[in-house]
């Protein structure tokens, strides 16, 4: 999610040169604030389940732990 978030950033807000840290954190600052007044959501495009089938390493499946018998 923060990959997709960054390159929201970068088209939306760094796609022209900062011409100092004051600028850059102010610009940031303000598109974050609009960002989040628009309440922008991620459309995923496929189940955790095709995840793991395109991407096993990065989504493996999650272990199963044996049930044990009631004492």
């Amino acid at each position: 999610m923060v990959e997709i978030e960054i390159g929201v950033m970068v088209s939306q807000c760094l796609d022209r040169r900062i011409p100092d840290k004051d600028t850059l954190v102010s610009e940031v600052a303000s598109w974050e604030k609009r960002r989040n007044a628009e309440r922008a959501r991620i459309n995923w495009m496929f189940t955790v389940e095709r995840a793991r089938v395109k991407l096993g390493r990065a989504y493996p499946q999650p272990a199963t732990l044996p049930i044990q018998a009631a004492a």
